[in-house]
């Protein structure tokens, strides 16, 4: 006969349910501490960041575009100007960093008029 029989084994040893669960209970407290808390700080942050977004601040999208912030609008809409003449509406969420904290984009304006 190839296949023998098995037989189960009787209740040796006991185990304990603190000692069965402890390992689970390790690993969750690891992943609370190493991913989860850090990631909740992370968009803690951006939300702060978001919201400080004002005129003149130079921001870069999630896409990649660099611009300059024109308008920022109460319906979470945020004008854009990537190159002169060229203005973009995009969602404020999609911004994903402030390069530089820029002056009013008006007084700009009239520092070149009274230059030139």
């Amino acid at each position: 006969m190839l296949i023998s029989e098995a037989y189960a084994q009787v209740g040796g040893g006991t185990t304990d349910m603190l000692t069965s669960l402890l390992p689970l209970v390790l690993i969750f407290v690891v992943f609370y501490f190493l991913l989860i808390r850090p990631q909740q700080k992370k968009m803690k942050d951006h939300k702060a960041m978001i919201e400080a977004v004002r005129r003149g601040d130079i921001v870069t999208t999630a896409g990649g575009i660099i611009g300059k912030v024109l308008k920022v609008q109460e319906d979470g809409l945020v004008q854009v100007e990537i190159a002169e003449g060229v203005k973009v509406k995009v969602l404020k969420g999609t911004i994903g960093e402030v390069r530089a904290k820029g002056g009013d984009v008006e007084d700009e304006d009239k520092s070149e008029a009274k230059a030139g």
